[in-house]
């Protein structure tokens, strides 16, 4: 099917796909009573604790008359484990193996079987949330740290940050960079180079629509325009091969005010010059080809580097290097304040999931290569190229261009060419194909000497490689032009050699995950973030052939499985959402809101309404919705909310009646982000659209609608969904995600297009560098949908909503409940108000939050939407008896405040205020503290038979920010 159709086309009800003929064991039937935490005796006690007599009752009493569906979505009939890994596998054989040799960001690459066992398939590495809690949280922090590390010494820049979703999506981002940075805001003008790759210029030409950029695309500094001028972006190498010296390009943008900006691949960063050497303001790529698997696209990490200077500008995530209260060093996510949760539509950036789990598998490679290895892979690459390039001049054809690094621009006779490009589909291998007949072939570190012998022979040679044998020693054979080749050693760290063989890595490694607290070991119950169960069922095809290695712009017959799996999918979260039109392309939830907001704006501006712009946003939204109105050119206008925590309707309508005609959207979070249904939802929806407006809804909570309530039912004209909270994606320690956007039938025609699309006079550009986003673990969404269906969808809901009401009646008693929904109920999640513990016992959120590590628990979300709050979420997947010791370490925690209220504990030194209570402390010759060191190790029962251990005590923050340090310290550092 052509590239976006897969991405647009609907049809109304889906089918399953053929069954298998395998026979099931009889064991293996039920994949929900496995995924859902409390069985059917333990789910009647919890009934009956609460005061109610089935889970029908429940979702009858909590939701709002009327907003139920009449039945479950229309999916396929659940599977069992077996049955639905079977029909996928025979789904994705329909894929046709195929060696890409494209290019466009895409590289064939060697995972090391150690990452892939060690990290990729290990749930303390890909089941962890956002570093937020850093005491509980240093390994990953640490593995953060190094590819920052990383990033800067093969880019020669000042800061890094924790990576960002894609190349293209990084591009853009510095072109936002450089906008914020320039002082003259009057320069709209962004200039943009032929040799960046198409889909990194339709990533940013999006982002330049939206914000009323200027894109200027040509070869040469573009003199006349220099005065207008925010920023250029260059390629380095080029998309087509061509490695030309950026300085010149550099120089003339400096002199006229304006930042530089390099899109570099960090292998070839091993050969040249670094981006920060040139005099580059910003380096930015993607770390695919350090060991991540094509997947069709993605996920894969993409760096973002550039001078201190711009520190505050930087997007993403950035780890640095503070003090414990012991001046022991720790790690921590340094420079919170510029981030979309805390400044909202004043943030730099709209992304709040970035690509952690692949900056840790990249660096990690890194870490196994070492800088020689690197270095080699590097050599041999530009080797087989060059060996290639000189066969194919043998040949009579021409190289465009004499310098380059791994790819090659073929020029010749057409029919020479056509025949070649047919003998090596033939052969099932996959070239680029230029507009105007050239090839393009792309090697990678997957390319040997046989390799290049079959790629001559589809050209026509009849040499052997014993005519042309390789150099012994590939430093002595390079043909880097001196003017490029890299002067400064690279990864010079000690990090970087001291894991060289196998065992050490494995154990550093090791060390690392069991310095971090995750779902691996006990329950995370973050509010709005959804850390339920990441089947191992679910994640099994990751490790298969037909979803790592297809190429996402290899001809679409190739891959009709993976389409047609795609294509389930879209379908079956349009039935769930009642939005029937879905694109997949975008690869967080923070670029499904963007998505979901540009096809609103080039709706309204198709309909000549282009003075709509301003986005209603109530104030307890999740700091990404105005952030993300902001980047697609709205303006945002704050809505109040009651003291209930529900849209204050008289506010509503009191904004609606003030800017009525410029109104282009609300954004609404359903259920509510004080984790309750809000009543008045259809309502809302009727206001805003009689006002002319579109509503928006942020998916962050769909846990407690999926399955029971539909969307688009009820007024919603576009929603996103997080794959990666509700519907199973890992979360990976802060990506990957996905964040599709589903919309009803009038925005469908302005979803996303195809990165290599024309766009129609009011289209939307791309949004992800790939048409299917991370299209790789689109397979885990698919296999728990698969297994569940319909029926057991709507249970997975039922069950997390009485898993949040039972945690709430148990610590109801001992906390106050900030809000409830009508009748006395709360939705998925629900918040405890902390803030009077500060004026009777000095005990403010954070300190509950560390004390809760001495108990083996990760803190629930703090002080959003409302300050000095826990918001608690514990999902469906959840035991009682997981929900009964996280209850009972609260109560404990209780205890222990009444203690300090009643002048039995010191206010300032007590365990509260002291936690979290690492071993080394523990076990210390001195203890001075005013209580035991067992009341400080083992508050909990359940602590003596098994115990995590903190590393660190509490990390000193302002530390972290006054003395920034964001790359590995040294082991000079480490040991003062």
């Amino acid at each position: 099917m052509p590239a976006t159709a897969a991405i647009r086309a609907h049809p109304p009800t889906p089918t399953p796909p053929s069954p298998s003929p395998l026979p099931i064991p009889a064991d293996d039937l039920s994949f929900l009573s496995r995924h859902l935490g409390p069985n059917k005796k333990t789910e009647k006690e919890m009934l009956d604790t609460i005061g109610l007599s089935s889970l029908e009752e429940l979702v009858q009493v909590t939701l709002p008359p009327g907003l139920a569906s009449s039945h479950p979505p229309k999916l396929p009939p659940a599977r069992s484990e077996t049955r639905a890994l079977a029909d996928l596998e025979k789904l994705l054989s329909a894929n046709q193996p195929a060696r890409s040799l494209i290019g466009l960001g895409y590289h064939g690459t060697i995972t090391p079987p150690v990452l892939r066992r060690a990290i990729m398939e290990d749930p303390g590495w890909y089941s962890s949330y956002t570093p937020y809690q850093a005491e509980i949280s240093q390994g990953r922090l640490e593995a953060l740290l190094n590819f920052q590390t990383m990033v800067l010494e093969l880019t020669g820049m000042e800061i890094a940050n924790a990576s960002l979703l894609d190349e293209g999506t990084a591009a853009a981002e510095a072109a936002s960079l450089a906008q914020a940075a320039v002082t003259d805001k009057n320069r709209k003008t962004l200039w943009l180079t032929p040799g960046l790759h198409p889909s990194t210029t339709s990533v940013v030409t999006t982002r330049a629509a939206a914000l009323g950029w200027r894109i200027l695309i040509s070869e040469k500094f573009p003199e006349k325009d220099a005065s207008t001028l925010f920023a250029g972006i260059l390629a380095y190498p080029e998309s087509d091969g061509r490695l030309a010296d950026p300085r010149s390009a550099i120089t003339n943008l400096k002199k006229a005010g304006a930042l530089s900006i390099l899109v570099a691949d960090p292998l070839s960063l091993l050969l040249f010059t670094p981006p920060g050497e040139l005099g580059a303001d910003v380096a930015v790529g993607s770390t695919q080809r350090f060991g991540i698997p094509i997947g069709f696209g993605g996920p894969h990490a993409a760096y973002f580097a550039t001078k201190l200077p711009h520190q505050r500008l930087l997007p993403g995530r950035l780890i640095g290097v503070s003090k414990d209260s012991a001046g022991r060093t720790a790690y921590r996510l340094s420079l919170q304040t510029r981030e979309q949760h805390i400044r909202r539509d004043r943030a730099t950036s709209n992304i709040c999931t970035a690509q952690a789990l692949l900056a840790t598998l990249a660096s990690m490679y890194a870490i196994h290569h070492g800088p020689k290895g690197l270095r080699q892979i590097a050599l041999r690459v530009h080797h087989h190229t060059r060996r290639l390039a000189g066969g194919l001049r043998s040949l009579g054809l021409s190289i465009a261009h004499a310098d380059f690094f791994d790819t090659l621009r073929i020029q010749g006779n057409p029919s020479t060419l056509e025949r070649a490009a047919a003998s090596a589909r033939l052969a099932h291998m996959n070239f680029r194909h230029f507009s105007n007949g050239d090839l393009g072939i792309t090697l990678d570190e997957r390319t040997d000497d046989a390799e290049v012998d079959a790629l001559l022979k589809f050209f026509g040679s009849k040499a052997s490689r014993a005519e042309s044998a390789p150099p012994a020693n590939l430093e002595a054979g390079s043909s880097i032009p001196s003017a490029l080749a890299r002067s400064t050693p690279a990864l010079q760290h000690p990090i970087f050699t001291s894991h060289a063989n196998e065992n050490e890595l494995l154990r550093y490694i090791r060390r690392l995950a069991a310095k971090d607290l995750t779902p691996a070991q006990s329950m995370v119950p973050l509010g709005s973030c959804t850390m339920k169960l990441n089947a191992a069922s679910e994640l099994t095809p990751l490790g298969w052939s037909s979803v790592a290695e297809p190429h996402p712009y290899a001809p679409s017959e190739q891959n009709p499985g993976y389409l047609k799996m795609i294509h389930d999918l879209e379908l079956w979260l349009g039935e769930i959402t009642g939005l029937p039109h879905v694109s997949l392309q975008p690869n967080a939830g923070s670029q499904g809101e963007y998505a979901g907001l540009l096809s609103i704006r080039a709706w309204h501006q198709s309909r000549g309404d282009t003075q709509r712009d301003i986005c209603l946003i109530p104030v307890s939204a999740h700091g990404t919705n105005p952030a993300s109105a902001v980047l697609v050119g709205f303006r945002v206008v704050a809505v109040a909310c009651d003291n209930q925590g529900n849209v204050d309707l008289a506010d509503l309508d009191a904004k609606l009646k003030e800017h009525g005609p410029r109104i282009a959207a609300a954004m609404v979070t359903y259920p509510s982000t004080h984790g309750v249904f809000e009543t008045a939802i259809r309502d809302i929806c009727q206001k805003v659209h009689q006002a002319g407006g579109q509503v928006y809804m942020d998916g962050a909570n769909l846990n407690a609608l999926v399955g029971i309530c539909r969307p688009g039912e009820f007024g919603i004209d576009a929603c996103h969904l997080n794959l990666h909270k509700t519907f199973c994606i890992p979360h990976g320690g802060g990506g990957p995600g996905v964040g599709p956007i589903a919309v009803a039938p009038h925005l469908a025609p302005f979803l996303p297009a195809h990165p290599h699309e024309t766009l129609t006079k009011n289209g939307v550009g791309p949004v992800a560098s790939a048409p299917y986003g991370s299209a790789s673990i689109l397979v885990i969404p698919w296999m728990f949908l698969a297994m569940v269906g319909g029926k057991g969808l709507a249970r997975c809901t039922e069950v997390a909503i009485l898993n949040a009401n039972y945690l709430a009646k148990r610590l109801s008693d001992h906390y106050p409940i900030l809000y409830r929904g009508a009748g006395g109920w709360v939705a998925h999640e629900f918040i405890l108000d902390l803030r009077p513990f500060k004026t009777t016992a000095g005990i403010e959120v954070d300190d509950i939050a560390k004390r809760l590590m001495d108990y083996g628990f990760h803190a629930p979300t703090m002080s959003w939407p409302v300050g000095g709050t826990l918001m608690i979420e514990p999902t469906e997947s959840e035991s009682r008896e997981e929900l009964d010791r996280f209850a009972d370490a609260l109560i404990s925690i209780r205890t222990e405040i009444a203690e300090i209220e009643s002048g039995k504990m010191d206010r300032a030194r007590n365990p509260l205020k002291l936690a979290p209570h690492p071993a080394v402390d523990v076990l210390s010759d001195s203890w001075d503290r005013p209580y035991s060191r067992e009341r400080a190790a083992y508050p909990a029962p359940w602590t003596r038979t098994w115990k995590y251990w903190p590393t660190v005590s509490r990390i000193d923050a302002v530390h972290g920010d006054r003395n920034l340090i964001c790359s590995c310290p040294t082991v000079e550092e480490l040991s003062s």
